[in-house]
């Protein structure tokens, strides 16, 4: 009988499953054995059960103006402990290094001074906020939780694509996987050593609470949202709930003599942390724009007063912008001393003398990305854009060099996945998630693998209509024939979803447009 296996062709890129054709790396052998003798129409049947799961627990994205289902990939991503182990290492050195940056972009400026990142970076960087500067947090942490994007190149090695410390999203997908992919195979997870992932909301609430004001010994901790026009909201409702906080909306929070409160039936409530999701220059418009209505009016005050931490700081923008990026491997060395464990994806830097020629005369080559863009938006990859497309982006790198980076092409590593076609490769990345409260950076084993669903795609977002594997990391190598029950026992036992649960539809509102704009 035919598997689902047996047309599955590996592209010219370093295939996560299979080491070369017909032969599987270790970490896979317990799922590729169980996955082997099924259909594809087995797997579909799957794969929708999971979707319509999805749909009803509101576990969507916004697409193409509509609100779909976020595809998960039965196919799970596997990483053995020796590979997270060195990510963990690479990606704690560089929040390091990024906190280091951002305490000293908004205090001493030594790192300009010492000629190691240009002053005119940080002066001409859409996320430089003045009135950040001077802001010390309570424990020294900016970057409570990060989002350290990662890609393996042909040759199997790690790289960093870009850095997110901001407001990193994508945390609830890894959650929601996991608890799909554990209730269509409970008996597989029974047994297999794969790390779990539920520890993450008590992670983020320790390290909240560990950045605290001064003096405040049991803070009250917020999750602050744009509202649930905002295509993330899911995610803020979610941590929220697994936090044991409150969500609130800018219009629950109200500001006087730089303490913040929360609006409450009991009368109003001194509120200590906020781990706001609204971008900065909807946050507070008193000092950002000033015509947000999503923001809290004088929360900027607060924070400065040390009344009230923000998390992630605000202004931290400044480091995962594109441009920056290209120095982290600098400021690494400059503020650790030591070299970088991750190394960054070759780039150039169309701003500095010669450095535009050079890109220009090679743009079909090159992936071009503008250095604030997010969720994909603005890439042009050289080898595959027409004419036309190579032509605008050339207008437009000339007109303004500092708003772009340009890249080698990584060709991404592959993984087989559940296509309309069968089983099939289709590239993926890595997003580790990153939880700092001063004295540690933790990471949620695994993180998210984002998959470009699309043939030859290398755009994985899922804005541009990519999904997610579930991600495991296991503590030791399984081969074939070591106990315990496997996907294939527990389709064949009748595991199923547990019923659905019904939600109400979203609707859009006044603020819908500022909410769609941010993030």
């Amino acid at each position: 009988m035919a598997d689902v296996f047996d047309s599955y062709t590996m592209a010219d890129a370093w295939d996560e499953m299979f080491e070369r054709p017909g032969v599987v790396r270790a970490p896979y052998e317990p799922v590729f054995a169980a996955l082997q003798p099924l259909d594809a129409a087995e797997l579909s049947f799957r794969a929708e059960q999971m979707a319509r799961s999805f749909t009803d627990r509101g576990v969507t994205y916004a697409h193409a103006g509509e609100e779909r289902p976020f595809p998960l990939d039965l196919v799970p991503r596997i990483l053995d402990a020796m590979e997270w182990d060195a990510i963990t290492r690479g990606v704690r050195q560089r929040i390091q290094a990024l906190e280091a940056y951002l305490s000293d972009a908004y205090g001493r400026c030594q790192v300009f001074e010492d000629g190691v990142v240009p002053y005119r970076l940080l002066h001409s960087s859409p996320h430089y906020h003045r009135a950040a500067n001077g802001v010390e947090p309570p424990n020294g942490v900016r970057v409570h939780i990060a989002g350290i994007d990662l890609v393996r190149d042909v040759d199997g090695g790690f790289r960093v694509l870009e850095d997110n410390v901001r407001i990193p999203s994508g945390v609830s997908y890894v959650i929601e996987n996991r608890r799909a992919m554990t209730r269509v195979f409970p008996s597989l997870f029974a047994e297999a050593p794969v790390r779990p992932v539920d520890e993450y909301p008590q992670r983020l609430l320790a390290s909240l609470r560990a950045g605290a004001p001064e003096g405040v010994h049991d803070p009250t901790v917020v999750v602050l949202s744009p509202g649930v026009h905002n295509a993330a909201y899911f995610e803020h409702a979610l941590l929220a709930r697994l936090m044991g906080v409150q969500l609130v909306e800018g219009r629950d929070l109200v500001c006087s003599g730089n303490r913040v409160r929360m609006r409450t039936t009991r009368g109003e409530v001194p509120v200590h942390v906020v781990y706001r999701r609204v971008d900065d220059d909807f946050l507070d418009p008193l000092h950002f724009r000033p015509d947000s209505v999503i923001g809290c009016p004088g929360i900027m005050s607060a924070a400065r007063a040390g009344r009230v931490t923000l998390a992630n700081a605000v202004g931290n923008g400044i480091a995962d912008d594109k441009l920056l990026y290209t120095y982290v491997p600098d400021l690494i060395r400059y503020y650790l001393g030591e070299e970088p464990l991750l190394p960054n994806v070759e780039s150039y830097r169309p701003e500095e003398p010669g450095q535009l020629e050079a890109v220009l005369d090679q743009l079909d080559k090159l992936v071009i990305k503008p250095v604030d863009g997010a969720g994909g938006a603005g890439i042009v990859i050289g080898p595959r854009a027409d004419r036309a497309t190579l032509d605008a982006v050339r207008e437009r790198l000339i007109a303004n060099p500092r708003g772009w980076i340009a890249q080698r092409p990584v060709m991404l590593s592959t993984s087989p996945t559940l296509t309309e076609g069968g089983v099939a490769p289709r590239h993926i990345d890595l997003r580790p998630f990153a939880v700092n409260d001063g004295s540690d950076i933790w990471l949620l084993p695994g993180g998210l693998t984002r998959v470009a669903l699309g043939e030859g795609n290398l755009v994985v977002n899922s804005s541009q209509g990519g999904g997610s594997k579930d991600t495991w990391v296991v503590p030791r190598h399984r081969t074939r024939g070591e106990g315990g029950p496997s996907i294939l026992s527990a389709i064949a036992a009748g595991e199923t979803l547990p019923p659905a649960r019904g939600v109400a539809p979203r609707q859009l509102g006044p603020a819908a447009e500022q909410q769609g704009d941010q993030q």
